[in-house]
């Protein structure tokens, strides 16, 4: 090649990056499962909102329809991490490994339970911090100054991205509690139990999200920090302490191998 052509071929201006309506529907139809991931996140969103404030439909109605979104969303990420399906033991090993069978089974738990709105919260959290990293790329390509208000409201999501997984952590730990005690009033069962403290196994030896045995961790240590007080009463003390000893039995064996 020529002095001339090499010349040329670096002074040709190179064509921006696609953006704006048409660069979204190509990105979409590209990234079908990711959008659909999107749609029944936002789907979630809504249907807790007007199960909280019925304004289309039954509040009943829509806690279920939040539950039923929260299954699709598991299922569609299930499938993006473990696309080839196989009847083996090995597989459905796999499979409870992932964070989406996780909250698939979450939702079976109580989709034929009655409705108990604690259960949403969780979902709806985790609903809208994915939601807003992907709602953030398909800004990105509509142009980097489109939708400036949305924009800061993801912005003010993500900046509290810890707070809120935290809060997912509590409000899994503290909603079995309050299942033993719907448990008196006949809105739980024993089989509800359970399967839920099989979730909470689950949670806590998550290799992807360590935030819900992290904050077992700082419970146990509050506790413990609190009977160790030389005001604490020699019965509370006791109680504690046993208490803490039978909750740590019960924790899973840690698998400390990382995911594939």
């Amino acid at each position: 090649m020529s002095e001339t052509e090499n010349r040329n071929e670096e002074e040709t201006p190179q064509a921006p990056p696609a953006s704006g309506f048409s660069a979204l529907t190509a990105h979409i139809s590209r990234n079908r499962i990711d959008f659909a991931l999107w749609c029944t996140r936002f789907a979630t969103i809504v249907f807790t909102f007007n199960y909280l404030i019925p304004i289309f439909g039954s509040g009943y109605n829509m806690y279920y329809k939040a539950l039923l979104a929260n299954s699709a969303t598991s299922a569609l990420r299930l499938h993006q991490r473990l696309p080839q399906v196989q009847l083996s033991r090995e597989f459905f090993g796999k499979v409870f490994l992932e964070d989406s069978a996780h909250y698939l089974l979450y939702s079976m738990i109580f989709f034929y339970s009655p409705p108990v709105t604690w259960v949403l919260l969780p979902v709806f959290l985790f609903a809208l911090l994915h939601i807003s990293s992907y709602t953030l790329a398909l800004i990105d390509i509509l142009g980097p100054t489109a939708l400036g208000l949305l924009r800061m409201s993801i912005g003010i999501v993500e900046v509290q991205s810890v707070n809120l997984l935290r809060t997912i952590a509590f409000s899994e730990i503290f909603l079995f509690p309050l299942l033993i005690l719907s448990l008196f009033s006949g809105r739980a069962t024993l089989m509800t139990l359970f399967v839920y403290y099989r979730f909470l196994t689950l949670r806590y030896s998550s290799r992807r999200n360590p935030y819900t045995r992290n904050t077992f961790g700082e419970l146990r240590f509050l506790v413990e920090s609190y009977s160790q007080n030389p005001s604490c009463p020699a019965a509370i003390r006791n109680m504690v302490s046993k208490m803490v000893a039978f909750i740590s039995r019960l924790a899973p064996p840690l698998v400390t191998a990382e995911p594939q």
